[in-house]
């Protein structure tokens, strides 16, 4: 057996089971992470297995042996050698170099007083049913200097329209007799008109900090507890 063959056989293993002895050494563990929120809250990460390492063991635990055993077609006893055998080697050489690389796995490491410990490799992946999934992220699209001045030249001629000049018509051969008379406006209706344009400036203007700063709005609309469980 080799380190190559060995780390496919854990690996494998791990993908239907949650714990996985080396006999004399230690146990690889499988924790199944849920859902997480990144990025200030504005990001959803999907569920995962994490896989870390203890330094214990059940010694009638032979998932390892087995599993050599029936892959290879030789009987129990002597695939429990073989595994027992390369474990014991690489406990130690574990203890005289502190690092081990097991390929597509990760790295076991030891600390000067020979206490075990496991990185993983970034791109593991041990939790086949999360296939295709990707982080989904809850931010809007983000514009470019150009479109935000656009939009505030948009909502400028929402809110003051251009005035265009009233021109009177005098029939011909009319003269005209004295200025027009001013069309008078509804009280009700200038209010109305200038409440309506208050909304939209606030509106413009919410939606605008909500792109250029998140953080300010956050903390209008969420307490500092609040704040805490998003930003964790």
């Amino acid at each position: 057996m080799d380190i190559d063959l060995f780390s496919g056989i854990v690996k494998d293993l791990l993908l239907d089971n949650d714990e996985v002895t080396l006999p004399g050494l230690g146990t690889f563990v499988s924790e199944l992470m849920p859902s997480t929120f990144s990025d200030k809250g504005y990001t959803i990460n999907p569920p995962y297995r994490r896989l870390s390492f203890r330094q214990r063991w059940d010694e009638s635990d032979n998932i390892l042996s087995d599993f050599y055993s029936e892959t290879n077609g030789i009987d129990r006893d002597k695939a429990e050698k073989i595994v027992g055998e390369f474990v014991s080697g690489l406990k130690e050489t574990l203890q005289a170099k502190k690092v081990v690389v097991l390929p597509g796995l990760g790295r076991l490491r030891a600390t000067k007083e020979n206490a075990f410990f496991f990185i993983a490799d970034e791109d593991l992946d041990i939790y086949p049913y999360g296939y295709g999934l990707e982080p989904v992220s809850l931010k809007a699209h983000e514009e470019t200097p150009e479109e935000i001045e656009a939009a505030v030249k948009e909502l400028q001629e929402v809110v003051e329209p251009p005035r265009t000049p009233v021109v009177t018509e005098v029939a011909s051969g009319e003269a005209e007799k004295g200025p027009v008379p001013k069309r008078k406006r509804r009280p009700w209706l200038v209010a109305a008109l200038s409440v309506a344009g208050a909304a939209v400036v606030f509106i413009g203007v919410f939606m605008l900090l909500a792109r250029i700063a998140p953080d300010f709005i956050d903390q209008l609309l969420y307490t500092e507890e609040e704040l805490r469980i998003i930003n964790y």
